[in-house]
């Protein structure tokens, strides 16, 4: 597609389209005109019937097992691999073409990837990289006789071989372009002050974030990029580099947790929350029709914000329809994983205390949490129209060389509170937590709730609270206005925030031992998919037999 610099408004002004947003015109372009070649490579087919099977089990799996949508297939690819090289690995001595062939077999089945497009050499490709884990792992483990640092080290470096996989999974010419347009404006932005002793991170900080935040990367993913920036070759690793990371590994791991846990992160973070936002928008809107676009661009200037604003509300409505199927999915998994479990012990305990059974609480806990994430959902605003003004013109400023942000963005130097100051807060917090939940003791009490009423309440007040939060998030993806503080929403935190902190801690807790999790993953998963692999074969091999009879 041609491109011309420069974009006339008429009689009003002249702009001129920066460089990388040509680019960027350019690869959406091509992408959107890519034609599939009809090749006869070989590709990875499954059986559409008994891939049914597979992708039912999965969102079984799904429902016990809260994960946000972005990160199932990475969280199924490590779930897959520690079955295949820890359980069956040392029984059934597979090999890293067995390894990756039946992974790939399982993501299609299940749906994370699409049946009969990924050529065969994908499973080469990918044996490699289960290979130098493999190797890694048997090095690593080798010269570690502490059990728990052993075990620490082996989910580590499962979780790299996951997200090396996803990552070569994923590969998106609009998303990498989008990365490196991102990092060239935003790393020459972002600024720190010049005493700053933080002055050697900025940039591998400005990188994380936008695969943070525009990419959505978890931890595990996130620790790969960073293995990557200190091992500069690792996706090529020969056996001589697999070696030296396994003699170096605890010193890479603390360098990574340094930098996973750096004071700089929440303030880029917030920088870099913003031009996602306008990115998100900029190739929503070239995607849609590239030329299209570009031709209104010189035509009709003024249409240009009108359609930004399209694009904007068009997101802003798929994060409502993201908000009410987390609501739905985390009330599924609260009452999978939680709610059956408490109840079942309720009734005997509420009758081994001698207590009468109230079923007025009995009924307020079992419509308590669907209620509460029903209202979260239904008072979630909508971005408002000064929202959308600010997407206009931050995608504007990404656009145009004339709109481009002439003065940088200074970050503040991050100062440590004094122990003592942070010794009385503590205090005072501890404070808000004995208010709060004795306040909601005291009303539970008045309605004459069980002791194992209130526990149970309270349970599932703070879990459902926490998982309000992180739906909530799917929500606020759009958001550039910054929320208002009042008076409300200071009493209002004061008195959530510890619920949504206990609500967190018991999550981490439980969700090591959910128990449906472990049925599932150590039961019943691996006798499920030697039978779906049984069924597969049979399919093939009717299919055979009656090609021979025809």
């Amino acid at each position: 597609m041609p491109i011309n610099p420069t974009l006339s408004r008429k009689d009003e002004a002249v702009f001129t389209l920066n460089e990388n947003v040509k680019k960027l015109f350019q690869v959406i372009y091509r992408e959107n005109n890519k034609e599939e070649a009809e090749d006869d490579i070989p590709k990875i087919k499954v059986s559409e019937l008994i891939s049914r099977l597979a992708f039912y089990y999965e969102k079984i799996r799904n429902s016990v097992d809260y994960k946000e949508e972005y990160l199932l297939r990475r969280s199924s690819i490590l779930r897959i691999l520690k079955r295949q090289i820890i359980i069956e690995g040392p029984l059934k001595m597979l090999k890293p073409e067995d390894i990756a062939k039946n992974l790939l077999v399982e993501l299609i089945r299940a749906g994370y990837l699409a049946n009969n497009k990924l050529p065969e050499t994908k499973i080469g490709e990918l044996a490699v990289v289960i290979d130098k884990y493999l190797q890694l792992r048997q090095y690593s483990l080798s010269k570690i006789a502490d059990k728990k640092q052993n075990h620490e080290i082996n989910k580590w470096i499962l979780a790299l071989a996951s997200a090396e996989i996803e990552e070569r999974l994923n590969i998106n010419p609009v998303q990498q372009i989008t990365i490196g347009n991102m990092y060239g404006l935003l790393s020459g932005h972002i600024a720190l002050p010049k005493d700053s002793i933080y002055q050697p991170d900025r940039e591998i900080q400005i990188y994380l974030s936008i695969h943070r935040i525009f990419m959505k990367f978890d931890d595990d993913m996130l620790e790969f990029l960073l293995l990557k920036y200190y091992n500069a070759n690792w996706l090529n690793a020969a056996d001589a580099e697999i070696k030296n990371l396994a003699n170096s590994i605890e010193a890479v791991r603390e360098a990574i947790a340094e930098q996973m846990n750096h004071p700089l992160a929440a303030q880029i973070n917030k920088v870099i929350n913003r031009y996602s936002v306008y990115y998100t928008i900029l190739n929503d809107v070239i995607m849609d029709n590239p030329v299209g676009v570009y031709e209104g661009l010189k035509d009709d200037p003024k249409a240009f914000p009108r359609l930004i604003k399209k694009f904007a509300q068009k997101r802003y409505h798929e994060s409502k329809v993201k908000l009410r199927r987390a609501a739905v999915r985390s009330i599924i998994y609260i009452f999978l994983t939680k709610m059956i479990l408490a109840f079942i012990l309720e009734i005997p305990v509420t009758f081994w205390l001698g207590e009468v059974l109230n079923y007025t609480s009995l009924a307020i806990n079992i419509a308590f949490p669907p209620l509460l994430l029903f209202l979260i959902v239904l008072f979630t605003r909508t971005p408002s129209e000064a929202n959308s003004f600010k997407i206009i013109n931050g995608v504007e400023e990404i656009m145009f060389k004339e709109k481009a942000k002439k003065e940088p963005i200074i970050l503040k130097q991050p100062i440590k509170r004094a122990r003592g100051i942070n010794g009385v807060f503590a205090m005072i917090y501890a404070i808000t937590f004995l208010i709060t939940f004795g306040l909601v003791i005291y009303g539970l009490d008045k309605i004459h709730f069980t002791f194992v009423s209130i526990v149970i309440f309270l349970f599932f007040l703070t879990l459902v609270s926490f998982f309000s939060l992180r739906i909530r998030k799917v929500a606020r993806e759009m958001y550039i206005v910054e929320r208002r503080d009042n008076i409300f929403s200071f009493i209002t935190d004061f008195f959530y925030v510890p619920i949504i902190e206990v609500g967190k801690w018991l999550n981490e807790k439980f969700s090591r031992l959910n128990f449906f999790v472990f049925i599932l993953d150590f039961i019943i998963e691996a006798p499920f998919k030697v039978l779906v692999d049984i069924a597969e074969e049979w399919t093939k091999y009717v299919k055979e037999r009656k090609e021979e009879i025809m």
